[in-house]
């Protein structure tokens, strides 16, 4: 029996891990090696004063992505991983005292909007389905296909997606679009928030991302059991399931090739030897630390940056009744916001203000008994040497004084715990450059397509997976690129 090849990934995020396992399953021997001394990147967790909290990603969308995998590696999934669906997918509340329940369920969604501000609910729905249509004929071809290969003109489905496709989705940006379908300015605000899930700015984004919104008012919103580390949780059993090696607080000094092919990837000055490696970094720190390739990590910078988090982790003590898992508390101000974000790099004095309390689905475990942890978390500009400190307390001030007044209570006095992520912390923990969640954003018509791509053009052999790269960033769309590195090594070794 021939000896199997071996199979190195840098990194253990999502991606990481979902390409271990799906090479695995190939038959590869699969190391993979991890400078921290846990899995799952940036979908992490930690425990405080007896209240829990997700540190990282905080909507799961697209369960079918996890499905997909443990059908792939011929595991039921109930073992590792369950999960609930949200009637809610998120609440919106307005400086104005108005308050949204946006459903899962389009049809109540479309009433939602047309009881609270008077929209049309046929155009709501409209505007939803020609998102369906969007993302299963032009998206998918994003998802399933490398955008940098030849191939793959000939065999996606391309003709079906320039039919699909409509001048406003490719000329307008994404406030222009939801401006010429909306009447409401709080409803062009609700869907204009959308162009956040890949860290863009909706003022500026194509209208395009409007199909993001399909996620979670066509398939819908879920909860996993235990919180979205159960995700990180699951995959990791998994891959050891299928005979993946962990190497953690193992931290790689570089990737090794020869001649155009790659070699392994060197430790402690060891080399160890790989027919494939596979980068789940920032691809921005691939280049200018593994590859000691400095010119093509600038390259990489003429790209804008995403933008970061900063997140306050609460003890709250007390229950909020009218609070559900996901709560959008919008700014009074949201183009000034962008402008904040993307040109100033600063915060703008009054965010918009994203409450994550997943004690609403598991009471007396996420939380103790009677009180609530709040993941409290804002857009924050990519780190470019911002006085953090004196923004973080700027921030907070500007939070608490926001959920006061549209909440009527006294938040200071109910925080029994609190933690701080910022996009300093994030860079050094997940080696995001500059804090940029997604790696770069999505701010121009052609930002799909000068991602970075799932492989290398120079080194056989080498292969990117990840928020940085093709697709992009979040949870559904690095478990896509794991899945088109997959079949990329699938092709070069049959």
């Amino acid at each position: 029996m021939a000896k199997p090849q071996k199979a190195i990934v840098i990194g253990s995020g999502v991606a990481g891990l979902a390409c271990a396992i799906r090479l695995a399953v190939q038959g590869f021997e699969v190391t993979i090696y991890e400078k921290n001394n846990y899995p799952g990147g940036k979908l992490t967790h930690f425990e405080q004063d007896g209240y829990s909290f997700d540190a990282g990603p905080s909507l799961f969308t697209e369960p079918a992505n996890i499905e997909a995998l443990f059908a792939l590696a011929n595991e039921p999934i109930e073992p590792y991983f369950q999960y609930q669906t949200l009637p809610i997918s998120c609440k919106y509340f307005y400086e104005d005292g108005t308050e949204i329940n946006a459903y899962a369920n389009n049809a109540l969604f479309a009433q939602e909007l047309a009881t609270q501000l008077g929209e049309n609910a046929t155009t709501v729905q409209r505007y939803l389905q020609e998102a369906n249509e969007l993302y299963q004929h032009v998206a998918n071809i994003f998802l399933h296909y490398s955008l940098h290969e030849f191939q793959t003109l000939l065999q996606a489905p391309i003709a079906k997606a320039i039919a699909t496709v409509k001048p406003k989705h490719l000329f307008k940006t994404m406030h222009g679009l939801n401006e010429q379908c909306f009447t409401h300015p709080h409803t062009i605000q609700l869907f204009n928030r959308y162009a956040t899930y890949n860290g863009s700015n909706p003022y500026q984004a194509p209208g395009m991302l409007s199909l993001i919104a399909h996620l979670e008012h066509n398939i819908g919103s879920f909860y996993p059991k235990g919180g979205m580390i159960s995700i990180t949780n699951a995959l990791f059993r998994l891959a050891k399931k299928k005979g993946v090696c962990f190497k953690f607080n193992q931290k790689v000094d570089s990737i090794v090739h020869h001649n155009g092919h790659i070699q392994g990837a060197l430790l402690n000055n060891e080399l160890q030897e790989a027919a494939i490696v596979v980068s789940n970094m920032d691809v921005y720190y691939t280049y200018q630390h593994l590859l000691d390739n400095p010119i093509k990590a600038k390259k990489i910078l003429r790209q804008e940056r995403s933008s970061s988090a900063l997140i306050f982790y609460w003890g709250i003590n007390k229950v909020f009744p009218q609070l559900e898992l996901h709560n959008i508390f919008f700014s009074n101000h949201y183009k000034a916001e962008f402008d904040c974000l993307f040109k100033s790099k600063t915060l703008h004095p009054d965010p918009t203000v994203y409450v994550n309390i997943t004690a609403k689905c598991e009471p007396g475990i996420q939380a103790p008994t009677g009180k609530e942890n709040w993941f409290v978390m804002i857009n924050a500009p990519a780190n470019i040497g911002q006085d953090w400190s004196s923004l973080q307390q700027q921030a907070k001030q500007a939070i608490i004084t926001k959920l006061n007044r549209i909440l009527s209570i006294k938040l200071e006095d109910l925080i029994e715990t609190e933690s701080v992520l910022d996009p300093v912390t994030i860079d050094q923990k997940t080696a995001s450059y500059m804090g940029s969640l997604y790696g770069t954003s999505s701010n121009s018509a052609n930002a799909a397509f000068l991602r970075h791509p799932n492989f290398s053009k120079n080194i056989k052999g080498l292969y990117f997976a990840g928020g940085s790269v093709h697709p992009g960033g979040g949870i559904p769309l690095c478990l896509k690129s794991a899945e088109i590195v997959a079949n990329m090594v699938h092709k070069q070794f049959s």
